[in-house]
């Protein structure tokens, strides 16, 4: 599927009642293991993502907080529902490695951002920059996930 069309379900079904929950389940059937966070996608376009996360019994450690693998499993969801509305047609992408740090407690429901600059979608190394933020604006993980970009081979062989 071309990123175009990804894009146009997603502004299709946005503004129906439950299209957002809808089109992240999809993604999750594409990808099973985002359905351990069970994030829903809020807001999605070319180069931005954000994901909400409930605190919920499923994603907490012993200490009661959103266990960080939890929130690295929802900004790879981020990071991939970005990935598959803004690269090029011409392009491919997959994931190369992710580099977190833990900020802070994550005590609340969880927001995840993933953004690029639309410039970088180019042949080789893009580090997609992450964020998770609790309820009060505290950044609670950092990172960045970096991608491996390379042309689409030519089917004209």
């Amino acid at each position: 599927m071309q990123a175009q069309q990804l894009l146009h379900y997603w502004q299709k079904l946005e503004k129906r009642p439950a299209g957002k929950w809808l089109f992240s389940k999809v993604i999750q059937h594409k990808a099973p293991f985002f359905r351990a966070s069970n994030a829903q996608i809020v807001e999605l376009r070319p180069n931005y993502a954000k994901l909400v996360m409930k605190k919920r019994h499923a994603v907490q450690n012993h200490i009661g907080t959103v266990h960080v693998i939890a929130i690295c499993n929802m900004l790879e969801m981020a990071m991939g529902a970005l990935a598959e509305v803004s690269i090029p047609n011409h392009l491919r992408w997959i994931p190369k490695g992710m580099s977190v740090e833990y900020t802070a407690k994550a005590g609340s429901d969880i927001t995840g951002i993933a953004e690029v600059k639309p410039e970088d979608w180019q042949a080789g190394d893009l580090d997609v920059v992450v964020n998770a933020y609790d309820n009060q604006g505290v950044v609670v993980v950092k990172g960045i996930i970096k991608l491996w970009i390379s042309e689409k081979p030519n089917k004209n062989h």
